[in-house]
C-alpha cells in the first residue's frame, strides 16, 4: 500500500518557502529547513512496510502546476495522502489538497502540522476534501491510519484524529507521545534515499548540512514557542546517546561532503549529563574530528559542558535571548535573566564556541525603550551572528491567546507573510505599531552587521576558517539587499 507525503508548493515564484522554520516564511538569509516532522512520519511508515512517496515541492521550488504533474505521475495507487500545512499557507494548502483529490478522489487525505493541531475543528471546516486532522506528534497516527486502511479496519478509530462523520465533527483522544525515540528511523537515512540534501541551507551552519532531532519536547514554557505547545509537548523525551552517535556515524559514512550536523531539538542541552556522554562517544569514535555540529542551547548551560562540546566537534550554539528587559523575560516565562545571559556568552567565547543569538520584539510589556535595551544588549554581547524579528503569535500558543484577546492581531492567517513570502508583523500594540517594530528590526540588523568591528571580525574568522567564510558569503549574498535597503 502506498502513502504519499507532501510538503506543498507556496509562493514558489518568490523562492523556497520554509514551513518548518519556527516562523514559516521565505527567509531573507536563504535558510531553508528540511521538513523534518514529515520526514520522520514517512520514515516510520516506510519502516512499517508501506510504499512511501515523498515530495518536498518548495525544495525545487515547484509551483502548483509542476507539483501536481509530479503527483499525477507518482501518485498512482496511493491510498493515503499526508499533507503538511502551517498558518501562513493554510488556505493555499487546503486548495492544493482539493486539487490533488480531484486527481485521486478515492484516496484518504490527512492534514498535519502546527496549525491544524492548534485549530483542528476550524481547519477541518475549511473543506470537505479534508478527511481528517492528525493532531500533535503525528508519526504513529499516520502509521496507524495506514494500517487501518491496509487491513480494512475503520481508520477513524485511531487516536489523535479529528474527523467528520454524519455531519458532525469528532475528536478522538490524543495519541500518547512517543517515549522510545530509538524506535524512530534515522532522518538522515530517509534523506539519503528520498531527498537531495544540497537543496537545504541553514544560514548559521556550514554548507552542506543535515538536520536531525535527538529528542522531542521542551521543558520550558515560553509563551511564544509554537512546537512545544502544538506538536511535541513539554516533556523532553530523548534518544539514547548510542543511538545519536550511531546516526552521526551513518551521516559520516554516507554523506562524505556534509560539513555539519544541525541538532534541531528545542533544548538539546537540557540534560547535560547526556550531552557529555554523547560528546565522549563522539571523541572516542573519532567522529568529533570528521564533522562539526551545532545545536539550540538554553542560557543555563555550564562552561564545563560547553568545553566538552567544543572538544567533541560542536562549533556553534543557538540561544533564545529574546529581550534585554528583565520584565519581558518574566512576562514570556523565559526562565532566564540578564545575569545568566551575560555569563553564558562569556563562557561560550571562553570555550571557543560561536553563538547565534535570537532576539524578539513585541512581547507583553514591549515599548520603544525596551526595544532599545534589547539592541544595546545585543551590541554588548557581540555574538558571532544575531537575528532580530517581531513576535509572530501563532495559533495554539499563549502569545496568540494574549494577542487575540486584547485585539492586537486581526486573526487573518494570510497576513503572516507578505506577498513575497517573507515574514510580516501582524501585531499592533498600544504605543507600538507593526511598522515601528519592523523598522526597529531592520535598523538593528544594519547596526549589528554593518559595524566596522563586526566586519573585521568576520574577515578574521574567515581567514582562519575557509568553510565559515563560504557560509558567511552565501548567507550575506541573500541578506545584503535587505541590510542596505
Amino acid at each position: 500500500m502506498k502513502v504519499f507525503f507532501i510538503n506543498p508548493p507556496f509562493k514558489a515564484e518568490h523562492g523556497r518557502f520554509s514551513r518548518e522554520n519556527r516562523s514559516p516564511a521565505l527567509t531573507r538569509s536563504g535558510t531553508f529547513y528540511y521538513p523534518l516532522w514529515l520526514i520522520y512520519a514517512a520514515a516510520v511508515c516506510e519502516k512499517d512496510g508501506f510504499d512511501v512517496e515523498f515530495l518536498d515541492a518548495p525544495a525545487a521550488p515547484l509551483d502548483e502546476a509542476a507539483a501536481l504533474d509530479v503527483i499525477r505521475t507518482r501518485g498512482k495507487g496511493t491510498r493515503l495522502f499526508v499533507i503538511e500545512t502551517c498558518t501562513p499557507s493554510i488556505y493555499a494548502d487546503v486548495q492544493f489538497l482539493k486539487d490533488v483529490r480531484h486527481m485521486f478522489p478515492d484516496a484518504k487525505y490527512l492534514l498535519v502540522g502546527t496549525h491544524p493541531s492548534a485549530l483542528p475543528e476550524e481547519t477541518l471546516g475549511l473543506s470537505e476534501a479534508v478527511d481528517a486532522i492528525a493532531r500533535h506528534e503525528y508519526d504513529y497516527i499516520v502509521r496507524d491510519v495506514a494500517r487501518s486502511l491496509r487491513d480494512g479496519r475503520d481508520m477513524y478509530d485511531v487516536p489523535g484524529l479529528t474527523y467528520r462523520r454524519d455531519g458532525a465533527v469528532h475528536s478522538n483522544p490524543d495519541m500518547p507521545y512517543i517515549e522510545d525515540l530509538d524506535e524512530i528511523p534515522f532522518a538522515s537515512q530517509f534523506i539519503k534515499e528520498h531527498l537531495n540534501y544540497k537543496d537545504y541551507f541553514f544560514s548559521a551552519s556550514t554548507y552542506p548540512e543535515i538536520q536531525i532531532f535527538t529528542g522531542r519536547g521542551c521543558m520550558a514554557h515560553c509563551t511564544f514557542c509554537v512546537y512545544p505547545q502544538t506538536l511535541h509537548g513539554h516533556k523532553y523525551r530523548l534518544r539514547s546517546p548510542e543511538n545519536v552517535v550511531a546516526e552521526f556515524q551513518y551521516i559520516a559514512d554516507n554523506f562524505p561532503d556534509v560539513k555539519e550536523i544541525v541538532i534541531e531539538d528545542d533544548t538539546f542541552t537540557a540534560n547535560e549529563r547526556r550531552v557529555q556522554e554523547i560528546c565522549r562517544r563522539l571523541m572516542e569514535t573519532g567522529l568529533a574530528k570528521r564533522m562539526s555540529w551545532l545545536c539550540n542551547a538554553r542560557v543555563n548551560l555550564t562552561y564545563e559542558t560547553m568545553a566538552i562540546m567544543k572538544k567533541a566537534g560542536c562549533r556553534l550554539i543557538i540561544p533564545g535571548i529574546e529581550s534585554g528587559s528583565e520584565e519581558i523575560l518574566r512576562n514570556i516565562k523565559k526562565g532566564t535573566n540578564l545575569k545568566l545571559i551575560r555569563a553564558y556568552v562569556k563562557n561560550a567565547k571562553k570555550a571557543g564556541l560561536f553563538v547565534h543569538a535570537c532576539y524578539m520584539v513585541g512581547n507583553p510589556g514591549e515599548t520603544k525603550e525596551t526595544m532599545q535595551k534589547t539592541l544595546r544588549l545585543a551590541l554588548e554581547l557581540g555574538t558571532d551572528t544575531a537575528q532580530f524579528y517581531p513576535l509572530l503569535p501563532f495559533p495554539g500558543t499563549e502569545a496568540y491567546a494574549w494577542a487575540k484577546k486584547n485585539g492586537y492581531i486581526s486573526g487573518r492567517y494570510d497576513e503572516y507573510v507578505k506577498e513575497d513570502g517573507t515574514i510580516n508583523c501582524v501585531l499592533n500594540l498600544p504605543g507600538l505599531s507593526a511598522d515601528e517594530m519592523v523598522k526597529f528590526c531592520d535598523d538593528a540588523r544594519k547596526k549589528y552587521y554593518l559595524r566596522p568591528r563586526y566586519i573585521l571580525h568576520r574577515l578574521w574568522v574567515g581567514l582562519h576558517d575557509p568553510a565559515d567564510l563560504k557560509r558567511a558569503v552565501k548567507a550575506f549574498s541573500k541578506i545584503w539587499r535587505f541590510l542596505l535597503k
